[in-house]
């Protein structure tokens, strides 16, 4: 019921926003390449729907493609630093050096790799690099947080690095490790777009490449319409996340 309340208000608050939107550019006579009114926005995306679903969908298998990359290196990476201090003291000033490097500055030496006609992998490869930290911090973090009590008596019955791994990091990272890939999810979103914007071409034709476009005949209620479709996109992969999550988490919870 409390959940139910909750999406209630949210869904009064975004009405009252579109009316005060609506009757504020009318109020004020703003012109649509300016700020177009809800109304064109949802003209635009009615008669561009077509094109924006095949956009979305690039963007989207862009950014699931990212996802599975940075999951597969920052995962493993996660495990060894687990293992070994010497490793982890190696790896951590490497990936948070990564993670303060803006996408938007190695954008184009990762499109000159790529190759210049396949602007897709350098996107993919952009992407990969933004979702590759939260994944690492997660898994990382979570394999420190073991609870030190259960440390001493795996101690004093002699399990090895491997039993100590399986049997108590893993599943103290389980939480942890689902929270960063939540955040991973977005943020995969996040470094498709900017990457595209940056990096794309029209070999790439996601979303970023629809507003690109309006952008440059002023076609502001295309680049709205291109933008509900993004925002829509992106919530709607945070709640799949967070569904997920709560899910797992029960499932975890009831084994202990």
């Amino acid at each position: 019921m409390e959940r139910l309340r909750g999406m209630g208000a949210s869904v009064l608050l975004a009405a009252a926003l579109l009316v005060g939107w609506q009757a504020a550019c009318l109020a004020f006579t703003v012109p649509s390449y300016v700020l177009p009114t809800p109304l064109q926005t949802a003209e635009a995306l009615g008669q561009d729907w077509a094109e924006l679903a095949a956009a979305a969908w690039s963007t989207l298998s862009m950014s699931l493609l990212a996802l599975v990359l940075a999951t597969a290196v920052a995962l493993p990476l996660a495990l060894v630093t687990g293992l070994s201090r010497w490793a982890e003291r190696a790896v951590k000033p490497l990936a948070v050096t990564l993670q303060v490097t803006p996408v938007v500055a190695i954008a184009p030496l990762v499109t000159i790799w790529a190759g210049l006609d396949h602007a897709g992998r350098a996107i993919v490869a952009l992407a990969a690099v933004v979702a590759f930290f939260p994944l690492y911090s997660g898994a990382a973090t979570g394999l420190r947080s073991a609870d030190p009590d259960l440390e001493r008596l795996f101690d004093l019955y002699g399990a090895t690095r491997v039993q100590r791994l399986l049997r108590l990091q893993l599943p103290a990272a389980a939480p942890y490790l689902l929270e960063g890939f939540k955040v991973a999810v977005g943020l995969a979103i996040i470094g498709a777009v900017v990457a595209e914007f940056v990096a794309g071409s029209g070999q790439a034709q996601g979303l970023a490449w629809r507003i690109l476009e309006a952008e440059h005949q002023l076609r502001t209620p295309e680049m709205f319409a291109a933008l509900a479709v993004l925002a829509a996109l992106g919530a709607g992969l945070h709640a799949l996340a967070d569904l997920a999550e709560r899910r797992l988490l029960r499932l975890w919870r009831g084994r202990d």
